[in-house]
């Protein structure tokens, strides 16, 4: 495969970079399906930071969910691929590919975008990209909370950006303002969310392991007829921690060209904690080693309850016909959930849409994750130091120590079992979650958080104190000293972002004048100067 053309010009990948996307964009075994297909990647960056960083990365961040901030070591490719019939090559058909290249995670927004873009693009190629990337040039930055019209060949594209501070498990507005425009726009309900009820058919009854083992970042196999179904399983598992930041790495659609084919393949040590997609058969004899590999054929929506994959043991993996199954000597910590499964048969029988389907399933997922959530949340919560522990000419007291047995003996009395009513071993759950790349990411936004909060605080009970009754019986030197101090603090709060009102910032802004204006001239000029 060959990449024929990269637009704009000025993007630069590495040759390795160029290389992964040409195997990536293509199905790596032969599929007899003639016409279009979509699916994603997710592709480790090369060859360290490149120069062209965002300058608003930091702002979006801040304010967009965990689940959605911007990569910044990985890129991912949304693929619009098409295969037809050509008697003049020597195949006897030609595949063509276009890929959108990305840090943002938006598989809606960008897969709906191609299937504009790419069937005019295949008949009349570069001139199409050219006009389409002027207009994309002149779309607004994506700023969480706000919904966005973004015109594109002759097409108006309508999305809302989430943001950390809508409610999590609320649906997204259904209407938009119109504002009259013509053509009516395109309205994307979500610009990420993907139809968890069909990519998850086949595995339904077995929801509550999935959930499981994706909590705690254990290393999966998505077996796959196709890089569509391969990609859909692996991106549906990793968002069905949501709010909960998927922390370890995962690949839609990994092929045995990758990079790091050699790395997820070898015996030599564990396997990584990571979720890979796979579609060549290959995969079946070179990961059979790997503790959990899921199966899939492929996606049908019929009228009943698609059939059901069933668990079995590892050992009956066959290397030629592998039935679809979940291939797992995984004991689940949680009882099974039966009322799950009956409101969706329910729904089925109701012939209810998809999506209802959809928002039921995504409804039971985020309930069970806050389940589990909220008990940590609450003991966090409780080692941050007292507010009047906090004092302006004291460095700020420390947030205390996690400690996962203190924390297991809060689960008496504020456990998961207050708002569910799923019954098992949580303890043991929540034993092997701290052994977990997700519980440490967890932890680390926590504590970062809890630490700008403290910050924030002191800088508070700075501007509320005396400053005047302090400097009476206090030497130049520890005036100095404070001065010092507090345009330190001032720096760091304005360069973080703290949480921090701004009339406070300019009120400690106002103390520094104050405090140098009382000094002898030469310091003066010294500190203006500092």
């Amino acid at each position: 495969s060959l990449l024929q053309l990269v637009y704009p010009y000025d993007f630069r990948l590495t040759e390795k970079e160029k290389t992964s996307i040409c195997y990536l964009s293509f199905p790596d075994s032969y599929s007899g399906g003639l016409g279009d297909t979509q699916f994603s990647f997710r592709l480790r960056q090369s060859g360290g930071q490149r120069t062209a960083h965002y300058e608003d990365d930091g702002e979006y961040n801040r304010e967009a969910p965990l689940t959605l901030q911007r990569e910044s070591a990985h890129y991912f490719g949304y693929v619009y691929f098409r295969q037809v019939k050509d008697s003049s090559m020597k195949r006897g058909y030609f595949q063509k590919s276009l890929v959108l290249v990305s840090r943002l995670p938006y598989v809606n927004l960008f897969q709906s975008l191609l299937q504009l873009i790419a069937p005019e693009y295949f008949d009349k190629l570069e001139p199409c990209l050219e006009a389409v990337c002027n207009e994309i040039d002149q779309w607004p930055p994506p700023a969480p909370g706000q919904t966005l019209n973004l015109p594109v060949m002759g097409v108006v594209i309508q999305v809302r950006i989430p943001s950390r501070v809508d409610k999590p498990g609320s649906s997204p507005v259904k209407q938009f303002n119109q504002e009259n425009l013509l053509p009516a726009p395109l309205v994307l309900p979500s610009i990420h969310e993907l139809d968890l009820f069909r990519c998850f058919q086949p595995v339904l009854i077995h929801i509550q392991m999935l959930w499981e083992l994706m909590l705690l970042g254990e290393p999966i196999v998505v077996m796959a007829p196709s890089p569509t179904v391969s990609s859909e399983m692996v991106l549906a598992l990793t968002s069905c921690l949501a709010p909960l930041r998927y922390c370890c790495d995962y690949r839609p659609y990994f092929t045995i060209h990758d990079s790091e084919f050699k790395e997820y393949t070898t015996r030599t040590q564990a396997p990584p904690n990571i979720v890979v997609g796979v579609t060549n058969p290959f995969f079946i004899k070179t990961l059979q080693h790997w503790p959990h590999i899921l199966r899939v054929g492929e996606l049908r929506m019929s009228g009943d309850l698609p059939k059901q994959v069933k668990v079995k043991k590892l050992a009956k993996l066959k290397t030629l016909d592998t039935k679809p199954g979940i291939y797992t000597s995984y004991k689940t910590f949680l009882h099974k959930d039966k009322t799950l499964i009956k409101r969706l048969l329910k729904g089925i029988q109701r012939k209810r849409p998809s999506e209802v389907q959809s928002a039921l399933l995504r409804r039971h997922l985020l309930e069970l994750t806050q389940s589990f959530i909220i008990p940590l949340e609450h003991y966090i919560a409780s080692l941050m130091p007292l507010q009047r522990a906090i004092t302006p000419w004291k460095n700020p007291p420390q947030i205390r120590p996690f400690r996962q047995e203190d924390f297991m003996k809060t689960l008496e009395h504020a456990g998961p079992q207050l708002t569910c009513v799923l019954k098992g071993d949580w303890l043991g759950l929540y034993r092997r979650f701290f052994k977990s790349p997700n519980f440490d990411g967890w932890y680390r936004q926590r504590h970062k958080e809890m630490t700008q909060k403290l910050e924030a605080l002191h800088l508070e009970a700075i501007c509320e104190a005396n400053i005047v009754a302090w400097m009476k019986d206090k030497s130049e030197v520890e005036i100095v000293d404070l001065v010092l101090k507090l345009r330190e603090k001032l720096v760091r709060a304005r360069c973080q972002h703290l949480p921090v009102k701004e009339e406070t910032l300019q009120r400690v802004g106002l103390y520094i004048e104050t405090i140098i204006g009382s000094l002898p001239e030469d310091l003066q000029t010294v500190l203006h100067h500092h």
